[in-house]
């Protein structure tokens, strides 16, 4: 019997952590990135990795790259399966594990953290009266079930958008490519992955959120023998009257290298 339980203590200290956060995307929630590389960027202490999952025995849906200083995320990067008209559900949850070590390693409400609630990342009561959407990055609309749609509505996947840009422009533009990936690419038995990112501004709302200048979206979609067969870009100002600009993967990534001030590339392995 002590053998028994000398061996299972082992196994357990040495299988990887599924926790949330985590210290690398790699042999966990990698396969939401094109080849299972994710973006070449910026890099922060304050920035966190996060294997986003709703439930304790729930699957990963998706992986986001969070700056904890700013309080918004960089980018949210997913594999598009398709989507489906799912009901919404606007109750809004956080990331335990960002303000407490201890916390549940997948997203919940705000009351199950005691310690040092909001201390990096933003709350419900940022956006209060701020007349700011909780833009999300990895959007509903990009989703197949309710359980996935449930899966964006975390604050660790919304950035500060102006309603305006939000709902108007972007909110077309994410349908289009939606449309576009599903007939063009998922039809023909291929897969799709996209990034959808930020670039901060210089706000904050309630003196904590970063209010972002920029949105910005790449996809790519390859082949059963992982060659890319088609890729894209798009961004846009966000602001009342933000326009979408359309563009390919290699000169947004120029555009991010200047924004951010160091080297930047969404897909990693370039998906042209």
């Amino acid at each position: 019997m002590k053998l028994l339980v000398s061996v299972f203590l082992l196994l357990a200290l040495s299988y990887p952590a599924t926790a949330k956060v985590v210290t690398s995307f790699q042999n966990i929630c990698d396969y939401f990135f094109f080849k299972g590389q994710p973006p070449i960027g910026p890099t922060a202490a304050t920035y966190e990795k996060i294997c986003q999952k709703t439930t304790q025995a729930g699957s990963y849906e998706y992986a986001t790259l969070y700056d904890t200083s700013r309080r918004i995320p960089v980018y949210s990067a997913y594999e598009f399966v398709g989507y489906a008209r799912c009901g919404r559900n606007d109750k809004w949850f956080i990331e335990p594990q960002l303000d407490d070590q201890n916390g549940g390693d997948f997203m919940a409400p705000e009351s199950t953290v005691t310690n040092n609630l909001g201390q990096n990342q933003s709350l419900n009561e940022d956006y209060t009266g701020t007349g700011y959407d909780k833009g999300h990055l990895l959007p509903v609309r990009h989703r197949n079930s309710s359980s996935c749609v449930e899966a964006t509505f975390t604050l660790t996947n919304a950035a500060p958008q102006n309603p305006t840009f939000n709902r108007g422009r972007w909110r077309v533009k994410e349908a289009e490519v939606a449309n576009m990936l599903t007939t063009n690419c998922l039809n023909s038995g291929f897969r799709a992955y996209i990034v959808t990112g930020v670039v901060p501004g210089n706000t904050n709302i309630n003196n904590r959120v970063n209010v972002p200048r920029y949105f910005w979206s790449a996809y790519c979609c390859r082949d059963n023998n992982n060659r890319p067969q088609f890729s894209g870009a798009f961004y846009g100002n966000n602001v009342k009257s933000g326009t979408i600009a359309i563009t390919s993967i290699a000169d947004l990534d120029r555009n991010l290298t200047a924004l951010y001030g160091t080297g930047f590339q969404v897909f990693s392995n370039e998906c042209q």
